[in-house]
């Protein structure tokens, strides 16, 4: 059985939304995303639809290369799992892809968050309950509070996770993400 790595990202885009996200939570980062490879062409999350429009949300295939993205601060961690893991993960991710159309962004479960009360509504998600749900549906990973109050910077505190990078989401070293010719910091294995 050979060992993947998955990727955890989180993101502050700088977007108006984000700061007034930034104003209640006091965190660094405010968007959760999971990719199924390093190189983050297989990044998935619930947020925007569109990049002018934050309350038409639901399902996204991110593209971390432009949009939004582009100027973003970020953190990435990754984890090992199994072969078998990765696989019920890419199901569990399809699965909903296939059906995104009849999923929502879970805007109620936002307030739910700030007021500390589970709120969970079929078929919608917030970007770090989705996170947390393919975390738990597909790996050992078990969270101590309901995926529902999972914030994107409880996902830091997942133990197997190691950091990776930190900075510029433009500048991490991929094939596919356009590199510059900036300072960056890889943190070692």
């Amino acid at each position: 059985m050979r060992d993947k790595k998955v990727y955890i990202l989180l993101t502050d885009t700088g977007t108006v939304f984000t700061r007034l996200i930034k104003l209640y939570t006091k965190k660094p980062y405010n968007h959760a995303s999971i990719s199924l490879d390093t190189e983050m062409t297989e990044v998935y999350s619930f947020g925007r639809k569109t990049a002018k429009n934050p309350f038409i949300g639901g399902f996204v295939k991110e593209d971390v290369k432009q949009g939004l993205f582009k100027h973003a601060d970020c953190v990435i961690y990754s984890f090992t799992v199994t072969e078998a893991e990765i696989q019920k993960m890419r199901r569990y991710i399809n699965e909903i892809e296939e059906q995104k159309e009849s999923y929502r962004y879970n805007f109620l479960g936002l307030f739910g968050v700030m007021l500390n009360r589970p709120l969970r509504r079929k078929k919608a998600f917030f970007c770090s309950q989705f996170v947390a749900s393919v975390l738990n549906e597909c790996t050992s990973i078990e969270f101590e509070k309901p995926l529902s109050l999972i914030e994107p910077n409880d996902l830091m505190a997942i133990s197997s996770l190691q950091l990776k990078y930190e900075g510029k989401l433009a500048h991490y070293p991929t094939k596919n993400i356009k590199k510059k010719s900036v300072p960056f910091r890889i943190i070692p294995a």
